[in-house]
């Protein structure tokens, strides 16, 4: 969908935040909240920021600026499944 006052098109869970994550991610933090459940990622979307903002996830290697900032324009307009 675009979204008519930046001309920008909305992030979606489905879309663009799922495949963020890495079966490998997913499997990694299962035991503290699952990736790929929406009302999860909700939850714990600020600690996930954190995360990934700080380099501490994924465990293997900081995601790039330009994903991390995926991630953040998602929770900035709403968090939308």
């Amino acid at each position: 969908m675009i979204d008519s006052d930046e001309g920008t098109a909305a992030l979606h869970f489905a879309t663009d935040i799922t495949p963020l994550f890495r079966d490998f991610d997913r499997n990694s933090m299962v035991t503290a909240f699952d990736l790929w459940d929406y009302s999860d990622v909700v939850a714990h979307q600020d600690a996930i920021l954190s995360a990934v903002e700080s380099g501490a996830m994924p465990c293997d290697g900081a995601w790039p600026s330009a994903r991390v900032a995926v991630l953040k324009r998602w929770i900035a307009e709403g968090s939308k499944p």
